[in-house]
């Protein structure tokens, strides 16, 4: 059973910074994609960013492209999303989510194991 951690939200004023992290349980966590999503209250379920399984695929969401930046360290089973200038519309429960396929990709449908999320809140 792959479990996966999140870490790292909390509240910052809009134009400030912060970084996700995500570890993953996965024993085989280098082969897969993974990807952050995020889910503001009343809304659906947003692609952020989604990193291939050697870190040099990435994609992005429209709206974080040039300020968000996603990453990953496969020795220590860890994915992060770097957050700048962040804007009171990236107030939202972000996910972390693996794909046992091993391509980047924008579908929810794809990740098969999701974690509990982690709550960022930008203040104006």
């Amino acid at each position: 059973q792959v479990q996966l951690v999140e870490s790292g939200g909390g509240l910052v004023q809009a134009g400030g910074s912060l970084r996700l992290s995500c570890v993953a349980s996965a024993r085989a966590f280098s082969q897969y994609a993974m990807g952050w999503f995020r889910q503001a209250p009343g809304k659906e379920r947003e692609f952020v960013a989604a990193v291939g399984w050697r870190g040099r695929s990435t994609l992005y969401g429209d709206s974080v492209k040039g300020r968000f930046t996603i990453s990953r360290d496969n020795v220590k089973n860890t994915v992060y999303l770097q957050m700048n200038s962040l804007a009171p519309e990236d107030t939202a429960v972000y996910y972390c989510a693996l794909d046992v396929g091993s391509l980047p990709s924008r579908r929810t449908s794809e990740y098969e194991y999701w974690g509990q999320g982690t709550q960022v809140t930008v203040s104006p």
